[in-house]
């Protein structure tokens, strides 16, 4: 099926080796025999341009010598061969549209422009440079933790803005473990994933696999992942929603004696297509909505009154955001406990916990739920509403 937006992961072969050692490349061409040239005649003129152009820097005259040479070349790099094979190969149109998800890395923006440029002058549409933060290869554990994050996040944002079915993923460019998320993401949102080995003349498409992930699990989960996905938190804080389900979705570090819980890339993955789906079916797993609802209820929990204007909205909001949502009910204060903002289940009830970021609330969260199934889909459109609203 013919894709009208392609997610192109984006590497460096353009620059390195190609166009820095095209000098040397023509040079060492011109003394050799005839029988021996490699270079052909024909595209010679534009490659001593763009040797020149890149010398310079100049990235615009980077792009329109490129525009004179076939796409089919392989001095035009890993993104441009790639994309003209999927484009001959029906996989997409002509002007198929193009997100370059690039590195986070000075290399990275200017390979960016230069293919941005390219692929407009050709009559594609919309053609948009993506920077990726944090994906750069100078600090490792910023790449893994962060880098790849956000490359999931903004794949799936591009996913969301265009919809599954508009969309293929060309993971030909980029960093492995950057071509492996990509693959990931792919396989778990259903849509195809092209790559381009430089010894191949052709693009391949990776075949859909029956990858099966727990729906449930994330429902259940969003609680603690919500939480993950704003920053680090340390790990007490989040033990009585800890799944040991969980524990490859997450990255864990220790500052100063504390052990931190971050999400992993897979875990950005995981959450990604899980809320996609949930937004699009979430009438399916909710329960009916309530026959009425009602205002919340603040039991005198001695701190309470320190939060209560806040709380009495943020509790209202909350209801009314969920239709199966009868009301809430506080249950418990702490004057010094700062924790995140979520959703859970707990002890077989659903929870809700607000912090002002200094006291903090606990509070029952009555609904139409009769089933786990249920309560869990409750417990996911809360949390989902509050990431909205965060």
């Amino acid at each position: 099926m013919s894709r009208s937006i392609l997610l192109c992961t984006v590497g460096t072969s353009l620059f390195f080796p190609n166009l820095n050692g095209l000098e040397k490349a023509l040079a060492d061409d011109a003394a050799a025999p005839i029988d021996k040239k490699t270079i052909d005649r024909q595209i010679r003129p534009a490659g001593e341009r763009l040797a020149i152009a890149y010398q310079r820097k100049d990235w615009s005259i980077v792009a329109d010598a490129l525009l004179e040479i076939p796409a089919t070349e392989r001095l035009c790099g890993a993104e441009i061969n790639s994309t003209a094979s999927i484009i001959a190969n029906g996989y997409a149109p002509a002007n198929v549209g193009i997100y370059f998800l690039h590195s986070d890395t000075v290399e990275g923006r200017n390979i960016a422009t230069v293919l941005t440029k390219v692929f407009r002058s050709r009559g594609h549409a919309p053609v948009a440079a993506v920077p990726v933060p944090d994906l750069q290869d100078q600090d490792a554990k910023r790449f893994r933790t962060k880098g790849l994050r956000n490359l999931a996040k903004l794949i799936c944002g591009k996913v969301r803005e265009h919809t599954p079915a508009a969309c293929a993923i060309n993971a030909t460019g980029g960093y492995k473990a950057q071509i492996a998320i990509a693959v990931l993401l792919g396989q778990a949102l259903g849509i195809p994933v092209y790559y381009m080995h430089e010894r191949f003349s052709s693009i391949i498409a990776f075949p859909p696999m029956p990858i099966a992930l727990d729906f449930d699990l994330w429902m259940r989960s969003t609680g603690l992942l919500t939480a993950l996905r704003q920053d680090a938190i340390p790990r007490n804080e989040l033990v009585e929603d800890w799944d040991e389900k969980l524990e490859t979705l997450v990255e864990t570090t220790e500052l100063n004696g504390v052990q931190y819980l971050e999400l992993s890339a897979t875990g950005q993955i995981f959450c990604d297509t899980f809320r996609e789906r949930f937004r699009s079916n979430r009438d399916q797993f909710l329960p009916p909505p309530a026959l009425k609802q009602l205002p919340p209820m603040l039991h005198d929990h001695g701190a309470v009154n320190l939060v209560k204007d806040e709380l009495m909205r943020f509790l209202t909001a909350a209801t009314s955001a969920v239709p199966a949502v009868v009301r809430c009910v506080t249950r418990y204060c702490n004057a010094h406990l700062s924790v995140p903002r979520r959703f859970h289940i707990r002890g077989g009830d659903i929870e809700g916990v607000f912090s002002d970021g200094t006291t903090t609330v606990k509070f029952l969260v009555e609904s139409t739920a009769t089933t786990p199934g249920q309560m869990a889909a409750v417990v996911a459109a809360l949390n989902e509403w509050l990431m909205q609203n965060s």
